[in-house]
């Protein structure tokens, strides 16, 4: 498994700084548009929640996005921090020779 040094981008993040703020969109307009409540959105922003795939799909087609964009970005950052929380792995099973 590859060691990240530096925690990934939070897509909040993403989302806020190189979505909303060079387009001049509100959290509440875009929730608006996306069809969905206002907290979602910062709650995300804000690091209080992840993206899903259903989110996912909807900011792809809101922002001219994929949905992996988003779905990578949140992974990137689930791993990242599962990895910081376990202290060991399994060693890797290995197949008896036939």
């Amino acid at each position: 498994m590859m060691s990240m040094k530096r925690k990934p981008t939070w897509p909040g993040e993403i989302l806020r700084e190189e979505f909303l703020i060079p387009l001049g969109i509100t959290q509440k307009k875009l929730a608006e548009h996306l069809g969905c409540d206002f907290k979602v959105i910062n709650w995300i922003i804000n690091e209080k929640a992840h993206v899903t795939p259903g989110l996912a799909l909807k900011l792809a087609a809101a922002l001219s996005t994929t949905p992996d964009f988003w779905l990578n970005a949140q992974k990137a950052v689930d791993l990242y921090n599962v990895s910081r929380s376990l202290s060991t792995l399994p060693k890797p099973l290995l197949r008896k020779a036939s």
